[in-house]
């Protein structure tokens, strides 16, 4: 008797696109759960792993997960029960997917940490027949940090696979005609919507440790090129690089993004307008930490006006840019 082949989908190509993650709620657990996710990977805190898993669970996972719920509860989408950065991720691959129509591709996304897992998501993509995959990390400016450890998560899922699809990685795109395009719309948009006239526009980057930089990360040239290609195209305001959230005692790159923020009325800077190009999705860190704490330390420091430039998050300018990835990648 023939044995009948199980039936197998194929022929199709799956694309990922990978933002940063999120926690599931604003409890206590689930934020406690995303941190020791986040914070136990040895690409973003590169020290000795046992003394580090000690200071983690016995300090930092008691006493910190109060402090970020804070955070997260300032800005989470109550009606929709999610963080704005699931939402807009959600968003860019329904739009992605509606723009470049292909019965035999499948665009869906991901979370590096948290959920949706990376793994999940590739599995799924494998069952539904995609023998291609392309990935797409959501981070303009290459880190070790943020796109490397992306690739370490898929390679890891793919190890554990006996019939792997074939990979592409999209790297990273900082200075991409389109991306500056969108970016230099963006805050021309803003500057339109508001009453006053900056006197400098904040360019405010994720930071990492200065020894990552020393030991080879470009990351901070990335961002200082995008800096760079954004003011060239405005030529008349002053475009200032800074990072934000830096954590621990140690030092990070400089300057920083809160410390300017306090000094820049003293220098006559009293009009600021924020803009952070390295997220592609508004997140804790853009509303929370510059929208909100960043605008406060800047007024009581003697600011008169300040805003923030939204991220690309999902409009029309930052979906072209991805289709366009997309598509010189498949």
């Amino acid at each position: 008797m023939k044995q009948e082949h199980p039936p197998i989908k194929f022929g199709k190509t799956g694309v990922l696109l990978i933002n940063l993650g999120t926690p599931d709620s604003t409890s206590w657990l689930d934020i406690r759960k995303y941190l020791k996710e986040f914070l136990s990977d040895r690409r973003v805190i590169e020290v000795n792993p046992i003394i580090w898993q000690i200071i983690l669970n016995l300090f930092i996972l008691t006493f910190r997960p109060s402090k970020t719920a804070k955070a997260y509860k300032k800005i989470w989408m109550k009606d929709k029960n999610m963080s704005p950065l699931l939402y807009y991720t959600k968003k860019q691959m329904e739009k992605t997917s509606n723009y470049l129509k292909d019965e035999n591709l499948i665009i869906d996304f991901a979370m590096r940490y948290g959920n949706p897992s990376i793994k999940s998501k590739i599995k799924k993509l494998q069952s539904e027949g995609c023998e291609n995959l392309v990935i797409l990390p959501l981070y303009p400016q290459y880190a070790a940090a943020t796109t490397a450890t992306v690739c370490d998560e898929v390679y890891r899922t793919l190890m554990n696979m006996r019939w792997q699809p074939s990979l592409q990685i999209i790297p990273h795109y900082e200075s991409n005609p389109l991306y500056i395009e969108a970016l230099v719309k963006s805050i021309n948009k803003k500057i339109s919507e508001i009453n006053w006239k900056p006197d400098l526009i904040l360019a405010s980057y994720h930071g990492i440790p200065k020894k990552y930089f020393d030991k080879g990360d470009p990351y901070h040239c990335y961002c200082h090129k995008t800096t760079r290609l954004i003011t060239e195209r405005l030529n008349s305001i002053e475009i200032k690089t800074t990072f934000q959230s830096r954590f621990g005692p140690q030092e990070w790159l400089q300057p920083y993004t809160d410390k300017t923020l306090e000094e820049l009325p003293k220098e006559g800077k009293k009009n600021v307008l924020a803009i952070c190009p390295g997220f592609s999705s508004d997140c804790v860190e853009t509303l929370e930490e510059i929208l909100i704490q960043g605008k406060e330390s800047f007024m009581e420091s003697g600011g008169e006006n300040f805003d923030m430039v939204p991220c690309l998050n999902d409009s029309d300018d930052h979906i072209l840019l991805l289709k366009n990835l997309i598509e010189k990648n498949i």
